[in-house]
């Protein structure tokens, strides 16, 4: 039987500035068997991918019970720690987050401050928010996720501001690690990780720094989020597209 409370503190400890946690996101129990049998500590899941493999866009409209579904499969799939990227909670409650989020098997999470009507959600709501999530009685690994590199609402040049306050105030409310998903540009990496005091968490980029690379910047866990979903989808189109105008002719 899984030991989430072990797991959960395996998942944590692998949070390591400069020794980053790699993270190959699946997004159903075919994919997460793959990723575990590759070698990867730890199966996380892509919001984007599960959501559009269940005909879902991913603006935090999907069923909690889709996205908990999708979760519980991935888990019941894998022996390892798995970690959930939830959006921004589905509008549960923190008690019924936490809940579903045990119930399904992971020991960790992803929850964004992206407003999907627009900008991103007031700091102290989203702090507030965090801290009644984290108060669960059980432990897990919460990555706080920061938007304001993929928001137009925030000044270019304000961007890396307004991340590195938001990631101190998400560290001060309990998050384990903090996610300023779209900083790309290895100086601003750099002046991120030295200025917030927590694990820091990067998207790859195919064209983006390597590992590495990303190892030196002081970074402590790098996602490939929707990254493998894509590389899937591209191939089924290739890989159909050589059947010619014969495709839609075959059962």
């Amino acid at each position: 039987m899984r030991d989430l409370t072990a797991q959960a503190a395996l998942l944590k400890s692998l949070h390591v500035p400069g020794k980053p946690l790699v993270l190959a996101n699946s997004w159903d129990a075919a994919t997460a068997r793959l990723v575990e049998g590759l070698g990867f500590p730890v199966v996380a899941t892509s919001s984007y991918a599960v959501a559009a493999a269940a005909g879902y866009p991913d603006d935090n409209s999907m069923p909690p019970a889709v996205a908990f579904a999708g979760v519980a499969a991935i888990a019941a799939a894998t022996t390892a720690p798995v970690t959930a990227d939830l959006e921004a909670g589905y509008g549960l409650s923190a008690a019924e987050f936490t809940s579903a989020l045990f119930e399904a098997g992971a020991v960790g999470c992803n929850l964004e401050d992206g407003d999907h009507r627009g900008g991103l959600r007031p700091l102290a709501e989203q702090v507030e928010w965090l801290t009644a999530v984290k108060s669960a009685d059980r432990p897990f690994v919460l990555n706080a996720r920061i938007d304001c590199f993929i928001r137009d609402s925030v000044a270019p040049q304000d961007k890396l501001a307004e991340g590195i306050e938001r990631g101190r105030a998400y560290l001060a409310a309990g998050a384990d690690c903090v996610y300023p998903i779209g900083l790309r540009d290895p100086a601003q990496i750099k002046e991120f990780t030295s200025a917030v005091p927590g694990p820091v968490n990067v998207h790859y980029y195919f064209d983006g720094p390597s590992v590495p690379e990303l190892a030196a910047l002081g970074v402590a866990r790098i996602s490939l989020g929707a990254g493998l979903f894509a590389v899937a989808q591209r191939a089924i189109k290739d890989a159909v597209a050589t059947l010619g105008d014969h495709a839609s002719t075959v059962d």
